[in-house]
């Protein structure tokens, strides 16, 4: 790892004055991604502002239109929180089945979206759900946030602070997970709200999060199982890989859609 400076903000306004002042700056938050890629000298920030100290940060705050999680709430207290379990289980399921007890104990949710890896579990949450980025300065739908393989519409001195959930009728998240890694080798998460239905799947997109409209159409229409599993997904933008082909990876979406209707709650 190469040498750097190390900044532990004491407010989010110290932490986005920080990244102003070094241009090639980064957080920390639960440093699951950037730690590792520092070590292995794919990245060289010359310092790095933490977000750790920062207790506003941290929370699940329930209403009954919304759920609005702390951007540095681990992922244990998300899968553990005895509220949210009552108020939007998915969310809990998700958490619960991120990597292993280590990283749910030291990764956040706010890093997980920000860093939009291909195969995270949260942008499935966030894009399924409809959710609202909250940053120091802005609010951006899940819709316009994720651009592609670890791109967002961060600026690169913007820092997540929430993201806030509406909470649907019912959601449920299921995934095939990589045995090692736990990633998602595919992860769909369905959500049923009174206007409709909401369908993002994680893991299989070349590019990314995406929802899929053919199944959220053909939920819309007649929410059950069957519906979801009668849909064919063409392989063409899915991600081929030696853990799956494309064709093998977008089989799986309608199965594991189906799957997240049988579990929705």
């Amino acid at each position: 790892m190469y040498e750097f400076d190390y900044h532990r903000a004491a407010s989010v306004a110290d932490a986005v004055a920080e990244l102003g002042r070094v241009s090639d700056s980064k957080v920390l938050a639960g440093g699951m991604t950037l730690l590792p890629t520092c070590k292995m000298r794919l990245a060289h920030p010359s310092e790095l502002v933490d977000l750790g100290a920062i207790a506003a940060l941290k929370g699940i705050e329930i209403t009954d239109a919304h759920v609005t999680i702390g951007a540095m709430t681990r992922h244990a207290d998300v899968a553990n929180s005895a509220a949210l379990k009552a108020a939007l289980p998915a969310l809990c399921v998700l958490a619960g089945g991120i990597g292993d007890a280590q990283v749910r104990n030291r990764g956040t949710m706010g890093g997980s979206v920000a860093n939009n890896d291909p195969a995270a579990d949260y942008p499935a949450a966030c894009l399924g759900l409809g959710a609202t980025i909250v940053t120091d300065r802005r609010e951006v739908a899940a819709d316009d946030y994720f651009q592609g393989l670890f791109a967002t519409a961060l600026e690169d001195d913007e820092i997540i602070t929430a993201i806030r959930f509406p909470r649907p009728a019912c959601a449920a998240y299921v995934k095939f997970k990589n045995p090692a890694s736990r990633y998602a080798t595919v992860g769909v998460l369905v959500a049923r709200f009174n206007d409709g239905v909401r369908v993002a799947v994680t893991g299989a997109g070349s590019d990314g999060v995406f929802r899929a409209s053919d199944i959220e159409q053909a939920l819309s229409a007649d929410f059950s199982p069957a519906a979801a599993s009668a849909i064919t997904v063409s392989p063409d933008g899915i991600a081929s890989d030696m853990h799956g082909s494309a064709e093998y990876r977008a089989h799986l979406i309608p199965i594991l859609a189906a799957r997240a209707v049988g579990a929705c709650r």
